[in-house]
């Protein structure tokens, strides 16, 4: 079985047309299935979210902030989204239907609006660290600002807190925190084994995501390389995804993402229908 659980259709539109490139890629890669896990950030029930969550006052950062905010952001309704998919499935397409929701601090919040709907997955993704979005290139010098261990620190603490809601089945791209080449000079094992082991009480899979490989400075698979030995030590189950946000990604370095999950003596990856994960070879 070879799937791609994590991309965004949320470039384009909710039409055939749009969306018919990912199936296409897809099948050229040898994908048996995919998942579409939309960003919360494209539904209006998140709003409120994202304004009471992020950095959005008059620097420089608060600033970027309240533009991308303004950007192609809450165009849909959790409903538009959910009928779509159901269409796809209708027309005979091998999708599942999947969220990525941000780390916000209202998880309670969070759950509410999830419980409210019928999901295959959930994708829980830290994309914030005390309001600020470290993935922006655009802002990047904040990573200048603070000590790296600290970030760590920040970054686990999350893991942490977004584990123990009780909302999600899949850590998105661990550790991406690297895809600035920021790498520590401390021992980083602490921080590995903290984040491996909440995954682990939470009973969730991790997400192995070739999106850092060809889309950030890194270049590398995520998680790397020291985290897939920790979590294979506490048989964290995976999933395989590209982080795919236009057609011709979706499946891009699945191949190269199956052997290195192998490297690390995974031979399985999950399949999830309805919130319930069934174990697969990988093939």
């Amino acid at each position: 079985m070879r799937i791609d659980y994590h991309m965004h259709f949320e470039y384009g539109s909710y039409d055939v047309d749009w969306v018919q490139g990912f199936f296409d890629h897809a099948g050229k890669r040898g994908i048996d299935e995919i998942g579409i896990s939309e960003h919360t950030h494209g539904f209006i029930e998140f709003k409120d979210l994202y304004y009471d969550e992020l950095v959005l006052n008059e620097t420089v950062v608060g600033q970027f902030q309240r533009k991308w905010l303004t950007k192609n952001k809450f165009r849909y309704s959790l409903k538009d989204y959910l009928q779509f998919m159901k269409l796809l499935k209708e027309k005979g397409y091998a999708v599942k239907t999947g969220i990525e929701v941000c780390n916000f601090q209202n998880q309670e919040r969070v759950k509410a609006i999830l419980a409210e709907y019928q999901f295959d997955y959930v994708i829980g993704s830290i994309h914030f660290l005390k309001g600020w979005g470290y993935d922006f290139a655009d802002i990047k010098f904040v990573w200048d600002q603070y000590k790296l261990q600290d970030m760590y620190e920040w970054y686990t603490a999350e893991v942490e807190a977004l584990c123990a809601a009780g909302v999600y089945d899949i850590l998105g791209h661990p550790f991406n925190i690297r895809l600035f080449k920021n790498f520590p000079e401390f021992d980083v094992q602490p921080y590995l084994e903290r984040v491996a082991a909440a995954v682990s009480q939470a009973g969730m899979a991790i997400d192995i995501n070739t999106g850092t490989l060809y889309r950030y400075p890194v270049q590398e698979i995520s998680p790397y390389p020291d985290f897939m030995k920790t979590a294979r030590r506490y048989d964290l189950p995976i999933i395989l995804s590209s982080d795919a946000h236009r057609p011709e990604d979706c499946g891009r370095h699945i191949d190269m993402a199956i052997e290195y999950a192998k490297g690390f003596g995974y031979d399985e990856l999950l399949v999830f229908t309805n919130r319930k994960a069934v174990a697969h070879k990988i093939t």
